[in-house]
Parts: C-alpha cells; structure tokens; sequence
C-alpha cells in the first residue's frame, strides 16, 4: 500500500515515515501543497495523510482537489483539536481526523482499519439472497425484498457480522438506539419471524438462548 504524507514538520514526517515502513508501508512525503500537487500529477497512492496548516495554503482546500481530481482515502493530520474542524474535514469526505499530539500506534490502527475495510465485501450473497451492505437493499433472485427500516437494520446486523453470532441483548440494545422506545424480548422474536418470512430462505441460523447467526456459503 502506498501512502502520501504531506507533512511540513520534517522532524514529525521522518519519524511517521520510519514507522510506516517498517510496518511495510511505501511512504512518500511533501510539505506543501504545490509539492503534492506535482506529485500527485505523476504518482498514485492508497491513501493520503494530510496535515491542515501547510505554509502555501490550507489543507482543506487541498483535499477538495484531491477528492474531486484523484479521490484518494485521506485522514487529516493537524494540531488543531476545534470541533468545527474536525467536523469541517469530516463532512468534506475525509476518512478519519487525527489531532497532535498523537500515538504513532493509534495513527497506524486506524490506517489498517481503513485498509481492511475496503477489503470487506460489501456485495454478500448467500443461495437466492444477495446484500448490499452499501445501499442497505437486500434482494432474493434479484427481486428487491421490502422490509421495514427496522427490520432492514436489524439484519444488516446479522450480514455485517457473518460467522458471528449477534446475541438478542445487542439487538434489543440497538433497537432502543434506533427508536428510544423500551424493547421487550418478545420483540425480537416477532422482528425475526417477520424478516424470515420475508426473506422465505433458511439463512438465518438460531443460536438457542444466545442470539443469531448469518453464516457464509
């Protein structure tokens, strides 16, 4: 995977650039916005890290390029800790926001998480039932199925953690995230039967007293 650091910090970028490759990154750096520029015209990455307070310009304003001309993976790197910024950069698209001072391990746990995110299917198909975790449809022999917003959440909670079981407690908890109402256990029981219904093929697997359980073909 190959990574941009734009960085004007040179004693911060030698020392996030030793910690990347050895944990087998490719690193290249700039500390200006120009100098990203150039790079970017001749070079691809994964992902960018991208420090806001550059000395030829703003980083924000950098990355509306770089998301528009190049739509790179990219968490932002600053000394600012302001809540406006950091939902400033998030809401501009930004994967993830990073303040200083920081742990080198926390920057490089959440690199990973966004990597190994891309790597997750987002298409799940299992006999006549195909997910997409993407646009929360599901469909069965390519026919969208119907299911209430409730009950479309409660099995993405199951398709998200495939081989796992999802145990009612979670479920009862998520529904009182959802709806702010108080939720009895018969509730769930009634959903699951109304989404097995609805989906008319075996692929939910009960976990007696536990929870439920999607599991991969």
């Amino acid at each position: 995977m190959k990574i941009l650091l734009v960085e004007d910090n040179s004693t911060i970028a030698k020392g996030l650039v030793y910690n990347l490759e050895q944990n087998g990154y490719d690193v290249e750096t700039a500390e200006t916005v120009m100098a990203t520029q150039k790079i970017l015209e001749k070079e691809k990455f994964d992902l960018i890290i991208l420090d806001i307070s550059l000395p030829d310009g703003n980083g924000f304003d950098l990355y509306k390029t770089i998301k528009e001309k190049y739509d790179i993976k990219t968490i932002f790197l600053t000394a600012r800790d302001e809540e406006d910024d950091v939902v400033k950069g998030l809401e501009l698209g930004a994967e993830d926001y990073i303040t200083k001072p920081f742990s080198t391990r926390e920057l490089l746990a959440r690199i990973n998480k966004i990597f190994l995110r891309e790597k997750k299917k987002n298409i799940v198909r299992i006999k006549d039932i195909t997910c997409d975790l993407d646009k929360m449809c599901v469909y069965k022999n390519d026919k969208e199925i119907p299911f209430s917003s409730l009950e479309l959440k409660i099995l993405m909670l199951l398709f998200t953690n495939l081989n796992k079981v999802t145990s009612r407690e979670y479920i009862i908890e998520k529904i009182w995230d959802w709806t702010g109402n108080d939720v009895f256990d018969n509730t769930v029981t009634v959903y699951m039967k109304r989404i097995r219904e609805k989906l008319g093929t075996p692929i939910i697997t009960t976990i007696k007293g536990v929870g439920y359980r999607i599991d991969e073909e």
